[in-house]
């Protein structure tokens, strides 16, 4: 199982039209936060999954390729 959560975060809220901004509002982040995990600088804390999927409408489990 490969993990690649940068490039699902940035798919997923793009599909949704999403901005960084608007996404980081959501989650109580900063953009620039958003951005980083973007570019795999640093990735979200693991018990923020849940509140990432919820926003993109997505599971968890798509975060992970099988």
């Amino acid at each position: 199982m490969k993990v690649n959560i940068s490039e699902s975060i940035k798919n997923w809220r793009q599909e949704n039209n999403v901005t960084q901004k608007e996404f980081a509002l959501r989650l109580g982040v900063t953009a620039q936060t958003i951005s980083k995990w973007e570019r795999e600088e640093c990735y979200p804390d693991i018990t923020m999954l849940p509140s990432i999927a919820e926003v993109l409408n997505c599971t968890v489990n798509d975060f992970f390729d099988e």
